[in-house]
């Protein structure tokens, strides 16, 4: 397996005698298959919320799914899994999976009872995972119905940084309509994973499915990109990188020695990661130059290699006597991709601070921005909910729920 990479600036053309110019770097990171190769074992971790709240449909349903995706496994994967309610136990240890009836039967066994503490959930699903990480795709499945409420939120995002340390995966699955969509996007964000809204009991087989087949689509895992600027060329200061697909995600900046740093996690064979970089370069001479080097550091699981670099990538651009504009239109989807997210972003800011008319303005602008990137499920949903605050009503829990979903990712059209 190798890893695919694809710089391209929104316009390589640079006017040469301007002081400062701005250009956005759009950088897409795939895995690559080079031959015939081997599906990588999985290691899945379902943590299951088994609250009172779960009663009835919502329990039958999420043990439906759960017991499809063991159906899915091959006796070289791994599961484990984790139920919590005000207290977390350990349903499943980690084990290959070889006996299935009896792993469905312990799932069926499942009933609903007692409150919410999701970081206990968490912290005894990352224990059951590390037992089996070695040479596989390590993945946790976190599914809640509620608030936190037996729980610290603040230990749950501890718990979703050492995922990410330990090269585990954890995507969040919020049930219903009163799961905290905050402490569920910091939680997947942190740890590489998605943000997943189970709106109804039956949505839960096709979500877990969704996810499933992403993470069996994986190749390479614990990859970082790794940024190298020439003299001349640096970051913005606020926001500088984000990832633009397959969702959006504000991600941190390492820095180290001379280039910097972003963790990208896993990378799979059908759907790109697609970095967005905002760059501010000063007066250089007129001609054809490299502004920047970009490469990725990852792990091969099927090799059982870690830390191992792809070949570098040189980003180049053209100083011009007479500048002529070259946009580059995948790149301006990247940067309308980020801006709706942020518009949204503001959107949340407002209506928390009770400006309800400034709210659906940025609402009703970020509806725009998803139209121009041709998100039109997007962008019904966004321009519902400015629609609704404009006629005075408040955004229910779900509609809230839907808008963020929106923002983050290209949707479906159903």
């Amino acid at each position: 397996m190798k890893v695919g990479i694809q710089p391209l600036l929104n316009d390589s053309h640079i006017d040469a005698h301007q002081a400062n110019s701005q250009r956005q770097l759009s950088v897409s990171i795939s895995a690559v298959s080079s031959g015939i190769e081997r599906t990588l074992p999985l290691n899945l971790c379902l943590i299951l919320d088994q609250s009172g709240s779960m009663h009835g449909r919502p329990m039958d349903t999420v043990k439906q799914a759960a017991m499809r995706l063991v159906e899915r496994l091959s006796p070289s994967d791994r599961l484990s899994v984790i139920v919590f309610n005000h207290r977390a136990k350990v349903l499943i240890n980690n084990q290959s999976v070889e006996d299935i009836e009896q792993v469905r039967r312990q799932i069926n066994q499942l009933s609903a009872d007692g409150g919410t503490a999701i970081d206990e959930g968490m912290k005894l699903g990352i224990e059951e995972v590390a037992k089996g990480k070695t040479d596989t795709v390590s993945q946790i499945f976190l599914l809640t119905d509620g608030e936190n409420e037996h729980g610290d939120n603040k230990k749950c995002l501890k718990f979703a940084e050492l995922a990410s340390e330990y090269n585990i995966t954890l995507n969040a699955l919020g049930f219903g309509a009163n799961w905290n969509q905050d402490v569920l996007e910091k939680i997947s964000d942190a740890a590489g994973g998605t943000l997943c809204y189970i709106e109804r009991p039956e949505q839960a087989i096709d979500e877990f499915g969704r996810l499933f087949t992403r993470i069996q689509s994986v190749g390479l895992t614990n990859s970082y990109l790794l940024l190298e600027l020439i003299s001349g060329v640096r970051l913005a200061d606020l926001k500088p990188v984000a990832q633009v697909a397959p969702e959006t995600i504000e991600l941190p900046l390492q820095q180290e020695g001379d280039r910097f740093m972003v963790r990208l996690g896993d990378l799979m064979t059908d759907a790109e990661r697609v970095v967005l970089a905002n760059l501010y370069i000063t007066q250089q001479p007129i001609g054809r130059r490299i502004i920047a080097n970009v490469q990725v550091r990852y792990d091969d699981p099927a090799l059982g290699k870690e830390k191992l670099l792809s070949e570098k990538i040189p980003v180049e651009a053209e100083f011009q006597q007479a500048y002529q504009p070259a946009p580059n239109q995948n790149v301006q989807k990247s940067i309308l991709a980020l801006a709706k997210y942020r518009q949204t972003q503001l959107a949340e800011q407002k209506l928390q601070q009770g400006d309800r008319a400034g709210a659906a303005t940025m609402l009703q602008t970020a509806a725009k921005t998803a139209l121009q990137l041709g998100d039109t499920s997007g962008a019904t949903v966004l321009q519902t909910s400015a629609t609704r605050l404009q006629e005075g009503e408040e955004l229910s829990e779900s509609d809230r729920k839907k808008t963020r979903i929106a923002s983050k990712t290209m949707l479906q059209d159903s």
